[in-house]
């Protein structure tokens, strides 16, 4: 393996949502010299699906949009100015007879190594699955949407939602405030979600049609009227709308390390989830993981429990570098590294 020092870095995070976020932080912390690989073209992670999503659950900060917490993330991550590279899916890696690792990615790029931390959550970059009708590209920048970036452009309007799970729904509840009426459709005939949203959304005014599709999309520069197929009746008909709001489930990229030849094995759950403990350990010497992607006794599928497999596995990470390290970082409150950066925030007015 031929490379510089200048290439060798102390630990490489492959993705870059919370969990991702969270562990450049922490290295930061720990003073290692950090770079992020992220398959997406931006930060985040996952987090994009629902921009205007409220949040509550992340331990010490008032409930926030989705999109605010991205925000949050993205500066705290890059805190310590970590390399991040954009559009990247690593593919490979391997380990060296010196102990560091290559990482390839499906472009052909190296990376170096001393350390590897996999926080991909549900495994690489999420796209919705488009509306497969005629014109439906055509409409995607006007009032066709595939989320909700902000409430506001549903405000008195009618609204068409297409899609029968628990976000389909939850976007039923949480416009029916705003907007002059909604339906909601779906092929099937029982749609999926906690039997308490669909009451809400019930006694919230949303008209129901199950077993219904779109079948057409009309109007000149903005959808006006839908065409519907109910495929029970074997029926057409139409229905006038202001917006019409898409939810058929995600395209997700296989997890990594689909291809054949690889060097470094990682011992999958249910051929998916990273086996690991709780200390962030995988079942090869120095990779780590963090976030949804792994799975052990305990473990809580939540944004605030990534952040706990970041801090583990960056201290695995510290520690399988430098054996006689600190178990941990020192507590940021106390943290001379912080120091500069903490005057900025106390004292920002009179500097």
């Amino acid at each position: 393996m031929s490379r510089s020092q200048e290439e060798l870095y102390d630990i490489t995070i492959i993705g870059g949502g919370p969990a991702g976020l969270f562990a450049a932080f922490y290295a930061g912390l720990r003073e290692m010299k950090t770079k992020i690989i992220e398959a997406d073209s931006k930060l985040g992670g996952k987090v994009h699906v629902y921009p205007q999503k409220m949040i509550w659950d992340v331990g010490g900060m008032p409930p926030l949009t989705g999109r605010e917490l991205i925000e949050q993330s993205i500066e705290q991550g890059l805190t310590f100015n970590p390399t991040v590279v954009l559009d990247q899916v690593v593919t490979n890696i391997e380990k060296d007879e010196d102990g560091s690792f290559l990482l390839t990615t499906a472009t052909g790029s190296t990376h170096y190594s001393k350390t590897v931390i996999i926080a991909i959550g549900m495994g690489g970059v999420i796209s919705h699955m488009k509306l497969e009708v005629p014109r439906a590209s055509e409409f995607e920048d006007k009032n066709l949407y595939y989320k909700v970036l902000d409430v506001n452009d549903f405000r008195g309007k009618s609204l068409l939602i297409s899609g029968g799970g628990p976000t389909s729904i939850d976007w039923g509840n949480d416009l029916s405030p705003i907007a002059k009426s909604i339906t909601l459709i779906y092929r099937g005939d029982q749609m999926r979600g906690l039997e308490a949203n669909r009451t809400k959304l019930i006694n919230n005014g949303v008209e129901i049609l199950y077993n219904t599709e779109i079948r057409e999309l009309r109007g000149k520069d903005h959808i006006t009227e839908v065409a519907l197929y109910n495929n029970k009746k074997d029926e057409v008909f139409q229905i006038e709308t202001d917006a019409v709001l898409v939810n058929h489930g995600y395209h997700k990229d296989n997890l990594l390390f689909s291809g054949e030849g690889k060097k470094v094995e990682l011992e999958l759950v249910d051929n998916f989830f990273i086996k690991s403990s709780s200390m962030g350990h995988s079942d090869v010497p120095g990779v780590y993981g963090a976030g949804d992607c792994v799975l052990y006794d305990g473990k809580v599928q939540l944004i605030a429990g990534a952040y706990q497999d970041a801090t583990n596995a960056v201290n695995c990470a510290k520690l399988y570098i430098e054996p006689d390290a600190g178990k941990t970082a020192l507590v940021s409150s106390h943290n001379d590294i912080l120091d500069e950066r903490n005057k900025k925030y106390l004292y920002e007015e009179k500097i």
